[in-house]
């Protein structure tokens, strides 16, 4: 006898089949992705459509972020995600989880969704005003392949209420009031974080080009974009601009233009020092968050001292990129457990069963 949750889990399963699909062709591949033809192109309609509501979420991004969700919801990446928690996902009582999500990058609060949906619970769903649209697209969809699930979701239109956990993701200073409004509840509250890497100075043009991803994909707005590198000194900085060379063309979405020329015009009023190579501005900087369209360096002596430094500011960061850490190119394609501030959030979601 089919259970529940494996109804859950097979709906996921079509549900990242259908946005391979949605990723990968403009072309109706028939009823196997689990839309008509019409309701196909209606979708694909979404990714230049969206961009007018939000101007960061181009086509190349949005079919970005499925292609990673496609990939991650996959039976064997599901199956294995889940198996360490899969004798209580069977016997859950429902709790409703209210979630509230960021909107830096396309469906970043899918994750925390999926965990709700697929444990059993019920999912309260306060969505960002930067992404309102592709997230109940997709749920829409999943209610379609399993419509059982259409009970687990509601989006609140004003105050939240009638609920018992949370999840809020967002800046320092919305998790400061997060943790005063929501403090009576079963609650992880996301921060601001960022990400950075460390280059040993024998980097392939191979693995710089990977770094450019880290920086670049999703126009440098993740938690998970690379915002400052820490390089050894005497490192040449030209062999790195070398390595991302080929990322020029981010250079010409508008808004990344903008704020390249905008951050260059102010630091050179103030009579910063920089380097440039058109697309990117370089600065030597104590800080780790630098400014879109800009990256921070900092030279270090001993890569040791350095890992202890950053280890200081662990609660600050989301990544680490490099040889010994995140492999150059893939700080933007977490897995199921590469949870956001290293919160297991179905071990939170398991423990709410206790309470």
């Amino acid at each position: 006898m089919i259970t529940p949750f494996q109804q859950r889990l097979s709906a996921f399963v079509q549900l990242g089949r259908a946005m391979r699909h949605l990723a990968e062709s403009d072309q109706w591949p028939g009823f196997s992705c689990a839309l008509t033809e019409t309701e196909f192109s209606q979708l694909r309609s979404l990714f230049l459509d969206v961009k007018n509501r939000n101007g960061w979420f181009t086509e190349e991004a949005v079919v970005q972020a499925f292609r990673s969700w496609a990939d991650a919801l996959s039976e064997d990446s599901l199956a294995e995600w889940i198996a360490p928690y899969r004798g209580k996902i069977e016997s859950v009582r429902p709790v409703t989880v209210a979630v509230i999500c960021a909107g830096n990058i396309p469906i970043v609060g899918f994750h925390d969704i999926l965990s709700i949906l697929i444990t059993g619970h019920k999912a309260l769903i306060k969505l960002s005003s930067d992404d309102d649209v592709l997230i109940p697209a997709l749920l829409h969809l999943l209610c379609r392949i399993e419509p059982a699930m259409e009970s687990q979701i509601a989006y609140p239109t004003g105050k939240l209420e009638d609920f018992g956990a949370v999840i809020a993701t967002g800046s320092n200073n919305t998790a400061r009031y997060f943790h005063q409004y929501f403090s009576s509840y079963p609650h992880i509250i996301r921060k601001g974080r960022h990400s950075v890497a460390v280059l040993s100075g024998e980097e392939t043009n191979e693995e710089l080009n990977g770094l450019g991803h880290d920086i670049f994909d999703f126009y440098g707005l993740g938690c998970r974009s690379v915002s400052k590198i820490y390089v050894p000194r005497g490192y040449d900085l030209n062999h790195f601009f070398g390595g991302i060379f080929s990322f020029k063309e981010v250079v010409n979405h508008n808004k990344y233009a903008n704020n390249y020329d905008y951050n260059k015009a102010v630091w050179l009023l103030n009579r910063e020092e920089l380097m440039e190579n058109g697309f990117l501005i370089l600065k030597e900087d104590l800080r780790i968050p630098s400014p879109t369209a800009s990256l921070f360096y900092e030279y270090y002596d001993d890569l040791s001292s350095l890992y202890a430094q950053l280890d200081q500011v662990a609660d600050s960061l989301q990544c680490i990129v490099s040889r010994d850490k995140i492999p150059f190119g893939k700080s933007q394609c977490p897995g199921l457990s590469d949870y956001a501030d290293g919160v297991d959030t179905m071990a939170f979601l398991n423990g709410l069963l206790e309470n």
